[in-house]
């Protein structure tokens, strides 16, 4: 298969949403009638897809995209046969690639079907580009490292239905944090409208004067216009106006100061949850899709709150008081007026309905657009190193095409709305102009009230129309505050049995592994009755293959992870005693995946220890042997790392997380490949300061390397989430056992 026919369609599309290959066979082919001896001349077995062929199976064992289905000869192929055997599920199902590995895997076109763009919860959850995979479903995830893995976006959670009512009822309830604010925007709001609406029964006072006036000296009378009586009137309206525009103001101001703290709060809240949430969490959410909800979705909530909020109370205010005005002036007219309400409702209900679904995929897909966005910009080598930029823009082409779809189906549905409320009110518009003329000429009607009447009616349809509007920014504020509640409902860390303080405990760093079982999926256990005594101050080497559970079992130590069955204790105490933060304060940690923020230097190692002096940082800097090249820069100590800290190497970035663990000064120290970025010399020097930094501390030391932890107290080998070995160096190396094949293999040839 050539580059082209590879790069066709968006990587990693799911075979059930994508259209045949260019050699495949036609829109009309019916397999059942389909004649061998009548192939056409261009026929390509190698990119024919088998007749009958279920995209939900997928091909045979064996198939081979370049060399077509096994054993297939078009000469004596039998349908009928090759039905049967599809009907019997003698096909399995054909593995799906996942993550960015979509991008690098052989495409198929089976079907030019477009995918659905009604809504995300009608999609195939079998493409998800760069969102996260369903855990659930994982039964042979990697051994020793979580579901999902690092940094990256994995899939996004299928969703159930939205609850509409539920998100409004949580959305209120969390408004009430605001209710005298809410109020104060109330009463401005109907004082300015309850002004603005007996405005024209005034101003028909007016229309009135002046009609008896010309009235009467057309007639030949001298009792002409009261210029002082219109004059009089015309100054309270400007009174009116003026304090009606005042309260308007003053609602306007208080309500951007309660949509813009609704903003501030909810984005507080979630980055208050961000640090509440279990760590397991972030390997089930994109990066991308965090980051939708605290951006596009609070500023949904803001904007929808700071126009609804005042059009829901200003629409019921004036629907009331125009109502209570029409009906002292006709209440024939308003009978007219009212008969309209009902066609506006059914419309309104029927708009709504459709168009939620759209309102909720397009801020979902925003959410997948924003992940893809995201992992693409970080992952940008890794693109170019692999020639995938046409695939990943592809990728991008497909779910972007998807949102452009969901927002213009939601934004047609509501812009539908105004045309057909105007058409509505125009036509009760018509029969009220009809009835008040005829009304008037028989004198049962002025000519101001008839004035007035019409001002009313066209007011009356506004709020109305308002209400359709506001319906379509209510389904966008339902889709947002749902996304962002789910997000701060999600379950946090919880300490039910913490009773002990770190502060009021001389920690002396004895650790015990007691019977310790562990799986990040409970039916996938990954460490097995681990059990291990490590006395204060010793050094701990922990050894063994990719994957056989040794960063786990650190991670336990932190808890970041909750255990199946078994405990953890800290001289004498189980680590479930102490609160998460609290036992964390105890442990210092430098991790092969190195973690600075964009900050001077001086900064990123001063986070060990937020009080620390400028000189303790500095000389925490020269235990990790990394003074000389921050010496070396311009700026020294306040160069500034940028977003990616992509502006020093991975081995300065890793000497710097050590500097950092060092100025902390923890009991416990954990060092997960701590050297595996650096050089062989600068290893040796860092090798010299961690023995200095380890004495009297109780270490933990993960190392491929084995030559580095020689001098470690205790090496425990593991494999399988197993202790297989455990002794020095010297006594492992004797018993000529698994540890010895692991160290030997590091001076082994490779053939």
């Amino acid at each position: 298969m050539n580059r082209a026919d590879e790069t066709r369609k968006p990587a990693g599309a799911d075979p059930q949403q994508m259209g045949p290959p260019a050699g495949g066979p036609p829109k009309d082919f019916d397999p059942t009638k389909f004649d061998p001896g009548k192939l056409p001349k261009d026929f390509d077995p190698s990119k024919f897809p088998p007749p009958g062929f279920d995209p939900k199976k997928g091909p045979p064992k064996g198939f081979d995209p370049k060399k077509g289905p096994p054993d297939f000869d078009p000469e004596n192929f039998d349908p009928e046969k090759f039905k049967e055997a599809m009907e019997n599920g003698e096909f399995p199902d054909m593995p799906k690639p996942k993550g960015i590995m979509k991008l690098f895997m052989p495409k198929f076109d089976f079907n030019q079907n477009e995918p659905s763009l009604t809504g995300m919860e009608q999609d195939n959850p079998g493409y998800r580009p760069l969102v996260r995979p369903d855990t659930s479903k994982m039964k042979n995830g990697r051994r020793g490292g979580p579901p999902g893995g690092g940094r990256g976006p994995g899939a996004m959670r299928g969703e159930k239905p939205k609850d509409f009512k539920g998100s409004m009822k949580h959305l209120i309830h969390y408004l009430m944090e605001f209710k005298w604010m809410i109020l104060l925007v109330s009463i401005c709001s109907i004082c300015s409208t309850v002004l603005a609406t007996v405005n024209p029964k005034i101003l028909a006072k007016i229309t009135d004067e002046i009609a008896r006036g010309v009235a009467a000296v057309t007639a030949g009378g001298t009792n002409g216009v009261d210029f002082g009586y219109v004059g009089r009137v015309m100054l309270i309206l400007l009174i009116l106006y003026i304090i009606s525009a005042l309260f308007a103001y003053a609602q306007g101001f208080a309500l951007a100061n309660v949509s813009n703290k609704i903003s501030y709060n909810l984005r507080k809240n979630i980055i208050e949850k961000i640090n509440r949430l279990p760590v397991n969490f972030f390997h089930t959410m994109s990066n991308g899709e965090v980051m939708s909800r605290i951006t596009n979705d609070v500023d949904t909530v803001s904007h929808s709150m700071n126009q609804c909020l005042t059009q829901i109370i200003t629409s019921l205010v004036t629907l009331i008081g125009v109502l209570v005005m029409m009906l002292s002036i006709s209440w024939k007219l308003t009978l007219i007026a009212i008969a309209m309400l009902p066609f506006s409702g059914i419309c309104t209900a029927l708009m709504v309905s459709i168009s939620q679904k759209h309102f909720r995929a397009r801020q979902k897909l925003l959410g997948t657009v924003n992940g893809y966005v995201e992992e693409m910009y970080s992952g940008q080598q890794i693109l170019k190193a692999f020639c995938a930029e046409d695939r990943a823009l592809m990728e991008f082409d497909y779910e972007n095409d998807r949102l452009y779809n969901a927002f213009w189906k939601a934004e047609f549905l509501t812009g539908m709305m105004r045309p057909i409320m105007n058409f509505i009110g125009n036509a009760g518009y018509v029969a009220v102009c009809v009835l008040g003329a005829s009304m008037c000429a028989r004198g049962t009607l002025s000519i101001g009230s008839i004035q007035a009447f019409i001002t009313y009616v066209r007011t009356f349809n506004q709020p109305i129309t308002q209400v359709a509007n506001i319906s379509s920014q209510l389904q966008s504020t339902a889709a947002a505050a749902e996304r962002v509640f789910q997000f701060l409902d999600e379950p946090e860390e919880q300490d039910p049995d913490a009773h002990l303080s770190i502060a009021d405990m001389d920690i002396r760093g004895d650790v015990d592994f007691d019977h310790v079982h562990f799986g990040y999926d409970p039916e996938e256990i990954v460490i097995n009755d681990f059990s291990a005594h490590v006395k204060a101050g010793q050094r701990i080497a922990i050894v063994g293959p990719t994957g056989a559970g040794k960063t786990t079992m650190v991670k336990l130590l932190m808890r970041f992870h909750d255990l199946l069955s078994g405990s953890i204790k800290l001289d004498g105490y189980d680590t479930r005693e102490f609160t998460r933060h609290d036992l964390r304060e105890a442990i210092g940690m430098v991790l092969q995946d190195t973690w600075l923020f964009n900050g001077t230097i001086m900064e990123n190692i001063r986070y060990g220890k937020l009080d620390a002096t400028d000189e303790q940082v500095v000389e925490a800097a020269k235990a990790a042997q990394v003074d000389f090249f921050i010496r070396t820069q311009a700026e020294g100590y306040n160069m500034v790392l940028n977003e990616e800290t992509s502006n020093i190497s991975a081995g300065q970035k890793q000497l710097l997380t050590i500097a950092r663990a060092i100025l902390a000064d923890n009991r416990i120290l954990i060092l997960d490949e701590a050297t595996s970025s650096v050089d062989t010399r600068t290893e040796i020097l860092i090798q010299r300061a961690m023995d200095n930094l380890m004495q009297g501390r109780t270490s933990f030391i993960i190392a491929h390397r084995l030559s580095t932890i020689r001098g470690a107290d205790l090496i425990l080998c593991m494999r399988d989430g197993d202790i297989v070995e455990q002794g020095t160096h010297e006594e492992l190396m004797a018993l000529n056992g698994f540890y010895a094949q692991l160290y030997n293999s590091q001076f082994e040839k490779v053939s």
